[in-house]
């Protein structure tokens, strides 16, 4: 089993920025793969952003490249996404998931993004 927990999330004005992290505990030898998704209300889930848990590459979804930088910390099994230049738009619950060898994707509770115009 892996656990994964977010933290970082907020309220903030558009144009300003925000860190989110996620931190894994558990089984975490097995991780391949740490990424966000979010979900805004009444919209379906969609990717943001994942990383390889060595940390060496990192794919975005295409509209979110340049403002949101995801990164790794290889000392530690956590992860943190940078989102800056913030948009109403982007208001969302983000949701931290970890792709494990052999088993299902875990997922995390989520941490809530607003962003004021």
């Amino acid at each position: 089993q892996v656990q994964l927990v977010e933290s970082g999330g907020g309220l903030v004005q558009a144009g300003g920025s925000l860190r989110l992290d996620c931190a894994a505990s558990g089984r975490t030898f097995r991780i391949l793969t740490m990424g966000w998704y979010r979900q805004a209300p009444g919209k379906e889930r969609e990717f943001v952003a994942r990383i390889e848990w060595s940390g060496r590459r990192a794919f975005y979804e295409n509209s979110l490249k340049g403002r949101f930088t995801i990164s790794k910390d290889n000392a530690e099994a956590s992860m943190t996404l940078q989102m800056n230049n913030l948009r109403p738009e982007d208001t969302a619950i983000y949701i931290c998931t970890a792709e494990s060898e052999g088993e299902d994707d875990y997922w995390g509770q989520g941490t809530q993004v607003t962003v004021s115009a």
